[in-house]
Parts: C-alpha cells; structure tokens; sequence
C-alpha cells in the first residue's frame, strides 16, 4: 500500500475526522482487528493510551468525556474485547457521560449467514440496548458522516455512550479521495432556554416557599454551571445539598450548604429545585417518609423525559442548565426572594449537632486500637483542605460512603466516584483519564473489594508515569473480613485481609507504602501525592471495620440466616 492509498483508508479517515473535531487521545485495548489503526494514529499524532482490560479503556474515556464536555474514545477489539466494554458503555449512558466507544467487528454478510467468524458477533445490534445510539460504517466514505454523527449524539441534549461499528473490511477500504466527508461539526450541542412563562412558574413557587431547597447534581457540574449556581446560592440564602460529583460545585463549606442536615432538609423542604439531579433511587425517588409529601418540584433538566420520571414535577425547566439559569438566577433576584432565617437556623441548628457527632467519630478513629475508616480517611481530607486543586476518584463500600462525609471538595468535577449506577471497577480507568486530561495529582480512593475489579490497571498508571496515587482500605472482605459462618468455608464476602496489594506497584516500577494506623497514614500520604510518581497506599486496618453494603444496606434483601448459622455453631460446637 502506498503512502497516497494509505491516506484514503477508512483508518486514516477516521482519525482525521477525529482530529479535526478536536478529539486526540485514545484509551483502548488493540488485537484483530484494530492494531495498525492504533498504530497509525500515533504516527498521525494523536495519543494512545493502551489498558490492560476493555471495560477500564471505555471508563476511562467516558471520565474524559465528562471532564472535557468533548466524547471519549474508546478502541476495542471485536467480539470478546467488544463485550468487556460494553458494561462501560452502559454505565456512561446512565452516567450521561459523552463517550463513543468504537471496536473492530466482523464482516456484515458473515453475520448475517451465521458463517462462524473469528471472534464473530452482530456487535451493532448487541450494543443498541445499552447507549444512546449506534451506528455502523460499512464504507470508507461514510468515516466522516459517521463520526460527525457520533460526536453529536454523544454531547448533544442528554450526554451519553455512542457505539461506533467499525468492520474489518472498512477499516482497510479506500475512500475515493484522502479527504472524502472529513469536516468540523458546528455547534454539536446546541444551547436549549426555557419560555418565560416556564421560568415565571418557578420564580413563583419559590417566592411562595417557606423551606426551598436546592439538589445538585453531577449534571450541574458536567454543565459548568458552579458560577451561578454559587450566585443564586449566596444571593438568595436557598440552602443546597450536593449529590456526590456535584460536590464542590458550591464548596462543600459554604455556609448555606445542607449536606450534613440531609434528613431533616429532605422531610421538610417545601419547594426542591433539582438542578442536574435526577429523582432515582439515589434520592429514594422522592418519597416519602425521605421527603415532604407536599414538597412541590422544580426540575432543571435537558431531557423533557425525566420530568415526572417519579413525581410531579410543577415547574419543569427544559433546556440546557446555563440557559436554564441565565434566566432563572436574575428572574429570582430581581423578585426581592431570600429564604427565611427560621428556615436557615433550623438547618444550621441540626448541622452543628450532626457534625459535632461526626467530629467525635473522626476524633476516635485517630486513636481507636481498631484501625478503622476514619482514622485512615482523615489524613486524605485534611490534605484536600490545604490541596484543593487535587483530584478524588472514588469507590468501594464503606470506603465510598465514609470518604464522601468526610473529604470536602472547594472546586467543581474534583470527585469522581461510581455514580448513578454504583457500579465499581470505574477506579483505575476514571483516575488514569483524570491524570491524563488534567494534568493534575489524582488520589484512587478504594475498597479492597473495589480494587479487584480494575487492580491490574497498576500497570497501566506505572507505564505511563501517572501522578496516580492509589489508596486501597483493606479489611480483607466485601463489606468486611469477618464473614464465616460455617466453620470449614470462608465466608461469601471473605477476601484476604493481609494483602499486600502495595506490592503491585512495586512490581511494575510504582512506590508502595504499607500503613496500619493512624500515624503511619498521616505521615505517608502527602509525601505519597507529591511525589508525582505512581505509588500504591496499603491501608491495613481491622477486618471487623465496616458495615453490610455501607450506606445503603436496605437495598440488599435480608434473609433470617440466624437458625441455621445457630444450628451450624451447635453441630460444629458438638
């Protein structure tokens, strides 16, 4: 093949149209059929950045895509590497993370005829239950089209996971000129602003409330919208409460901030105004006893779909949320509203005694004999108090819940954790796509369970040289390590609680650092960060810390085991 001819392959194609809509990093996995295109767009200069497993490659580009508010891409080989991914592709889609995750497939007519391909499968029509759309491209000369496509449908309205179908035949075909459909999209995702009338029905409801609260969610941080959310908050006292990744799009120590009154804001807020939130299982649906039976809802959202989704919403907003404010901020300003200090007191009243107890807990962890969360979390959160331009990726059990109470986030798309599906394995891949797109440190807060998902991905930070430090809280078990009810088997939850997971970075060129208390985590941490090097913290601490499922137990179906684990203790006891 000659240099001319190469130039007008489906494989030139593609990273030309890529390139030409700014997208120039890679995370993938390579093998038949998509080797040399890997190879081929670092020759064209873009960057590749191999992984070890295919769900971490699409994690990771879908964390590129939410830090960048331009898709991720993902490569994968067919079939197999294909399905790896395909759970990343969904989680993105719930995520709404723009993200187009393309793989080599096989030819449409051997599909079809069930002629027994290599690795064969009909990937186009797999994926279509799990993102927003796919597509495939059988001509060379369909590149351009189908990449203008993909990045629209990623980024536009509600953000999501895109597949991209690229057969073997395709990849290798030539198109009749080296520029054959390449152009630059205009205006991908276009701006949405609510009528006036829409606008006019929230301002009242919220004039008319005696106890509003706001709900952030991470949609409000993908939106780069902290700059009047901070506004409305600070200029109408409305307090707020921040779902996980919206953390810091207000910071976290703001003095409207209702994060540590959720109970009592939640059961008594008359008016909520969800800006980028959804009302799914996370925020129990809107319900009561969780809620005020007679809040009214004021719903900030780019897809008409999720109004109603759970609750009557009374003032649905549809647009994108920075047209959305444009409009609501001043409306709401101008109209004199500012919430009651009766209102503000009685969230600042249950804040003071909440974290008075929270503090307490914190206080005995640094000392308690059992190593336990918050003796080994407090030495992180202090250092993001004084680092606050430091990145968090978050995941686990109780390492979540218990990191999430207590690391508090200043800046906005600082955290990142599991989201709306709870999914873990996201680790790895969203803290190597954090490094890479930002350039900044990255803390890699995990269970040890978590870890297990995507540990291997040690390799791939260390490769790269990422200023990745990884955190594994191991108390040898999913939930804990203390799981045995029938005397000759290891418990379902058991895992080993003497790992020595640090040592897997030392075995591919990272630091590691093994830590048992308090002291130990305090005096390693920030020297582990600031080194800029790759390095694993083992956290070794009492296989009994840690609760069923962390904080949300309830969602586990209990079974009466007690008989039967009594009656196993009495046979073994005889």
């Amino acid at each position: 093949m000659t240099e001319n001819s190469l130039e007008r392959t489906g494989a030139s194609l593609l990273i030309k149209a890529l390139r030409q809509n700014g997208i120039n990093n890679i995370y993938g996995l390579v093998g038949i059929p998509v080797t040399d295109f890997a190879r081929l767009a670092e020759l064209r200069g873009m960057k590749y950045y191999g992984f070890r497993r295919e769900d971490s490659a699409v994690d990771a580009a879908a964390a590129a895509g939410y830090l960048t508010q331009k898709p991720g891409v993902a490569l994968t080989v067919s079939a197999p590497g294909f399905l790896n991914g395909l759970t990343a592709l969904a989680q993105a889609t719930k995520n709404c993370f723009p993200l187009i995750m393309i793989s080599g497939s096989s030819e449409r007519h051997i599909i079809d005829l069930s002629q027994g391909d290599y690795e064969g499968l009909d990937q186009y029509n797999v994926a279509k239950p799990f993102c927003k759309k796919a597509y495939r491209v059988d001509r060379a000369e369909d590149i351009g089209l189908a990449v203008a496509r993909a990045i629209r449908t990623a980024v536009s309205g509600r953000p999501g996971g895109v597949y991209l179908d690229l057969p073997a035949d395709t990849i290798s075909q030539e198109a009749p000129t080296a520029d054959t459909g390449i152009y630059k999209l205009v205006d991908p995702a276009p701006k949405q602003e609510p009528s006036d009338e829409a606008v006019s029905r929230a301002v009242n409801i919220i004039k008319n409330a005696q106890k509003p609260l706001i709900i952030l969610g991470k949609g409000a941080a993908y939106a780069r919208t902290e700059e009047q959310v901070q506004k409305l908050v600070n200029e109408t006292g409305i307090p707020f409460l921040p779902m996980s990744m919206a953390k810091g799009v207000v910071p976290d120590d703001n003095k409207y901030s209702a994060a540590s009154a959720r109970s009592l804001s939640l059961k008594n807020a008359d008016a909520v105004i969800l800006i980028g939130a959804r009302l799914n299982w996370m925020l129990s649906y809107g319900d009561a006893p969780q809620f005020n039976p007679d809040a009214k809802f004021i719903q900030l959202d780019i897809d008409a779909t999720q109004f109603d989704s759970s609750q009557k919403i009374s003032a649905p907003l549809q647009g994108d949320l920075q047209s959305i404010l444009a409009k609501l901020v001043p409306a709401l300003i101008k109209s004199g509203y500012h919430t009651s200090e009766e209102w503000l007191d009685q969230i600042a009243q249950d804040t003071a005694k909440n974290d008075a107890k929270f503090a307490e807990r914190i206080a005995a962890g640094k000392t308690n004999p059992k190593f336990g969360y918050y003796g080994a979390i407090e030495p992180i959160a202090e250092y993001f108090n004084e680092h606050p331009d430091t990145y968090i990726v978050s995941e686990g059990a109780n390492t979540l819940d218990i990191g999430r109470n207590m690391i508090g986030m200043k800046l906005p798309r600082h955290r990142l954790d599991t989201g709306t599906w709870g999914v873990m394995g996201v680790g790895m891949g969203y803290a190597i796509a954090t490094a890479i797109e930002t350039g900044k440190h990255v803390v890699a807060l995990d269970g040890d369970s978590a870890f297990g998902f995507d540990g291997m991905e040690m390799e791939t930070i260390c490769r790269y040289k990422l200023p990745i430090t990884v955190v594994v809280i191991n108390n040898g078990g999913i939930y804990n390590g203390v799981d045995q009810v029938v005397p000759d088997q290891l418990g379902p939850t058991t895992l080993d609680p003497t790992g020595r997971y640090d040592l897997m970075a030392k075995a591919f060129g990272g630091d590691n650092y093994f830590v048992s208390n308090y002291q130990e985590m305090k005096d390693t941490f920030a020297k582990a960060v600031e080194s800029g090097r790759p390095n694993l913290i083992n956290v070794q601490i009492d296989p009994s810390m840690g609760k069923e499922s962390g904080h949300i137990g309830n969602l586990n179906p209990a079974l009466n085991l007690k008989p039967l684990e009594e009656a196993e203790r009495s046979k073994n006891n005889d």
